[in-house]
């Protein structure tokens, strides 16, 4: 089974310069998850038809969302994270509004995984929002996806917004302490390690230089001054099962590449 998860900074953008049916085409993925689609499912104009669709759109136009094509029925969907979780850690009092509206995170139900796609907020410049996320949001997602792990294996997916250690970004000092690489935000990825999961990259690759953002500023992506924010992590029972991870700086479109796994269930 091959999983692909890329953050596409708007479907429609990256489908009107031609570029995602030939990425579609040339990966074959079982299973496909989008980030940042800024679109409701009429909008894309994608025609896949080896694919299903399942799309949560964010409330606020062309902000946010997510989507899954899968080759495979799901045996269930689950758009956004459960409401008693959402209240339980009071999602719906983020200054910037209900986090659970934003078409964050859905989950595709199979008969040996969950797969969850998920965009976690970021923290913002100003970090205006990095409290919410460390108190909010971070622990509510760990919480979901324990919940999941308890039924069946997890395997997640996305643009978590954070690079995890001075590893994964190019210029680790002169960005301690700013957004994606506050002490809080890394520590949201400890605490997902120590609950159990892996992020699958590191299976097989150690050391910096392989990144999965690139600002548009002072050609950086030439350059490959970038961050590791886009991940898979899986299930500790499931570690064995991952036969290759990887990342695929090459493919454009977006100011985020895709990265991939496959499985052998």
């Amino acid at each position: 089974m091959k999983l692909v998860s890329w953050n596409v900074n708007g479907v429609r953008s990256v489908h009107g310069k031609g570029l995602f049916v030939p990425f579609v085409e040339k990966f074959k993925p079982d299973i496909l998850c989008l980030q940042e689609t800024k679109a409701l499912e009429h909008e894309s104009e994608i025609d896949l038809p080896d694919y299903k669709e399942y799309w949560n759109s964010a409330h606020k136009k062309g902000y946010s969302g997510t989507a899954v094509f899968s080759k495979e029925q799901p045996l269930s969907i689950q758009h956004d994270l459960p409401e008693k979780l959402s209240k339980k850690f009071k999602l719906s009092e983020d200054r910037y509004g209900d986090s659970n509206s934003e078409g964050r995170v859905i989950t595709l139900e199979y008969p040996d995984i969950f797969v969850v796609n998920v965009y976690t907020p970021n923290a913002k410049p100003d970090l205006s929002r990095l409290l919410f996320r460390y108190k909010q949001w971070d622990p509510a997602f760990l919480a979901y996806i324990k919940e999941l792990d308890a039924k069946k294996p997890v395997v997640f997916c996305g643009d978590l917004n954070v690079a995890h250690t001075p590893e994964d970004l190019a210029n680790p000092k002169q960005n301690e302490g700013e957004h994606g690489f506050t002490k809080e935000e890394r520590q949201g990825i400890d605490r997902i390690i120590e609950a159990g999961f892996t992020d699958s990259f590191r299976i097989f690759t150690k050391g910096g230089g392989h990144y999965t953002w690139w600002t548009h500023w002072a050609n950086a992506r030439a350059r490959n001054i970038g961050w590791r924010i886009d991940y898979f992590f899986v299930s500790k029972r499931l570690v064995s099962k991952v036969k290759k991870a990887q990342i695929h700086p090459e493919i454009m479109g977006s100011d985020h590449c895709p990265v991939s796994i496959e499985l052998s269930i």
